[in-house]
């Protein structure tokens, strides 16, 4: 039986609803709870991000490129993606969007942060991958499901943190886990075996890297500039491939 487009979008849907949900209860919650409290619950989802990217991070050890290791490999990745993005001045044109967008629909705290912060955390993941694919393929969501509940705990302590920002991430939610649940069919001829195809685990470990950086700003440890790394995600499967061609 051929699956309806909510079948298939079911799990994005839900997802995308959670973020909204928690994003609101951090905007409910931000200036009434007491500073230590606020802080704490920052400092909770900061560590527990830190976690989170630690664990994608080591994905590059499966993502071999022919003789080159994975860490090699998510380093050169990350470094062109980096100077990349600094030339392309993303991190700068992201904070202009966001303060035109803040103003426009008043809201406070660092827009920019929250926005890339959530869409990072939310989006970069080999849940999202197999969890959208599994969706799109079988009307499945029992896998988004269960991260549309980790998100939406999330965002409300983001959102505290960083404000309306956060609930902007909907959107980034529903172009790439949607399209990618939309295009199952195609992307599984394509990927036949994503939980170990080495191009999936380049892209997780060099995503893990960057939500480390958004843990490292969360904990206020420093001031990592996550969005300039944003292209290192496009590279990583060229990295990959070239590696592999050369060998």
């Amino acid at each position: 039986m051929e699956l309806s487009l909510l079948d298939k979008l079911s799990g994005t849907l839900a997802n995308a609803l959670t973020v909204v949900l928690g994003t609101g209860l951090g905007l409910a919650l931000r200036g009434r709870l007491p500073e230590a409290m606020a802080r704490i619950l920052v400092q909770g989802v900061g560590l527990t991000t830190l976690f989170i990217g630690f664990s994608m991070a080591g994905a590059l050890g499966k993502a071999k490129g022919g003789a080159v290791d994975g860490v090699v490999l998510g380093l050169m990745a990350l470094v062109l993606g980096g100077l990349l993005g600094e030339w392309g001045r993303i991190e700068e044109a992201l904070e202009g969007l966001g303060e035109r967008i803040k103003q426009a629909v008043r809201g406070g705290g660092s827009f920019t942060e929250g926005f890339v912060a959530a869409s990072l955390l939310f989006c970069v993941g080999p849940m999202t991958l197999l969890g959208s694919m599994q969706n799109g393929l079988t009307g499945d969501a029992s896998l988004l499901l269960l991260k549309a509940t980790l998100d939406g705990l999330s965002a409300i302590a983001l959102t505290s943190s960083f404000g309306i920002g956060v609930g902007f991430s909907v959107l980034v939610i529903l172009l790439y886990q949607g399209g990618v649940a939309l295009l199952a069919g195609f992307l599984a001829q394509l990927l036949p075996e994503p939980a170990t195809d080495p191009r999936v685990l380049l892209v997780t470990g060099v995503g893990g890297l960057m939500v480390l950086g958004v843990g490292i700003n969360l904990l206020g440890l420093g001031r990592i500039r996550v969005a300039s790394f944003l292209p290192a995600l496009l590279l990583a499967p060229l990295v990959w491939w070239l590696a592999a061609w050369l060998s």
